[in-house]
């Protein structure tokens, strides 16, 4: 699959999400192998306003690289300024746009997948975007505003009139937020639709969906989110099963704590003593879901503010179950 002038052998990317794809998990989920990871998005009005918490999550490490850096906004000329000052920093390969968040709190300023309503305003606001940046430029949008207003079709079609370069498409609507099932068969009436590359979204979580999202949709790549969190390990497991077929195994309770620390490590070094660990608590509760006693050992996980507590904690937990 290619993106501008990147080309991916095993399309299986990272999702963009709020409080997760930090540059810390950006940097372990490509050492797992995924090939492209999607940043946390960013406002377009922090960005103009030069705030310093919006600025400090446009930075970057080689290590991540590839890399794309997502935006959002509400207006042409707020999306193109923001798109050219990320090309300007040079900290990001790809230029993504928000057009599939749910969140109340961004759709009330007519900004993420609001704009799914507003489709001659998204035709604007992504084409202003196309004439500011030359970087390679993809939009992230979701099924439709709800039930009775089913329009990503027709959002796909604008987007590519645009001048994007690729579409995410997350099979729900704003209205069904997380719940209930991806339409995997709304994706493949998109990919149908357009003649760029078109990546699926959605309830792909084990090497069954990853078959069946493919065969369904007819997609050129597959993006995990929630799947992916605590599990940087499904992107060895999906890149090694496209380029060979053969199943890895999940990992063991060795390598969680191993990369619970690497995580933590990484999370310091990036955000502080202070913040660091408090962060690393939600990870820290992900990476250790589905293991015997996990209950307990989350519940310390939520207590713990330095490093020294959380190798304690895992120290106690091995000497428990030897």
């Amino acid at each position: 699959m290619k993106i501008g002038e990147f080309n991916f052998e095993t399309p299986v990317f990272l999702a963009p999400m709020a409080g997760v794809t930090d540059t810390a998990y950006r940097i372990i989920a490509h050492d797992m192998g995924c090939p492209l990871c999607f940043a946390e998005m960013v406002s377009a009005q922090g960005i103009h306003f030069r705030n310093e918490r919006t600025l400090s999550m446009l930075q970057s490490e080689p290590a991540e690289r590839p890399l794309a850096m997502q935006i959002f906004a509400n207006t042409p000329e707020m999306a193109a300024e923001a798109a050219a000052f990320v090309e300007g920093l040079g900290t990001a390969d790809i230029l993504d746009f928000n057009m599939g968040c749910p969140a109340p709190k961004i759709v009330k300023n007519g900004e993420g997948s609001a704009l799914m309503r507003e489709p001659e305003k998204a035709f604007a606001i992504l084409s202003a975007i196309r004439r500011a940046v030359k970087m390679p430029f993809t939009v992230k949008m979701r099924k439709g505003w709800d039930d009775t207003s089913v329009n990503v079709v027709e959002m796909a079609k604008l987007a590519e009139a645009a001048g994007v370069d690729a579409i995410a498409v997350h099979g729900r609507t704003r209205e069904q937020f997380y719940t209930g099932h991806a339409d995997w068969n709304i994706i493949a009436q998109v990919k149908k639709a357009v003649n760029i590359p078109v990546i699926a979204n959605g309830d792909v979580r084990t090497y069954d969906d990853l078959d069946k999202i493919r065969e369904v949709t007819g997609c050129d790549g597959v993006m995990i989110g929630r799947a992916a969190q605590g599990n940087p390990w499904i992107f060895r497991q999906f890149t090694h099963y496209l380029k060979t077929g053969e199943k890895l195994p999940g990992p063991t309770m060795q390598e969680r704590a191993e990369i619970i620390l690497r995580h933590l490590d990484l999370l310091l070094k990036y955000k502080g003593d202070y913040v660091g660990p408090r962060e690393m608590r939600k990870h820290a509760t992900w990476y250790t879901r589905g293991i015997v006693h996990g209950a307990v050992l989350r519940d310390l996980f939520n207590k713990a503010v330095s490093r020294e507590d959380f190798v304690a904690i895992l120290r106690k937990y091995f000497e428990g179950n030897d």
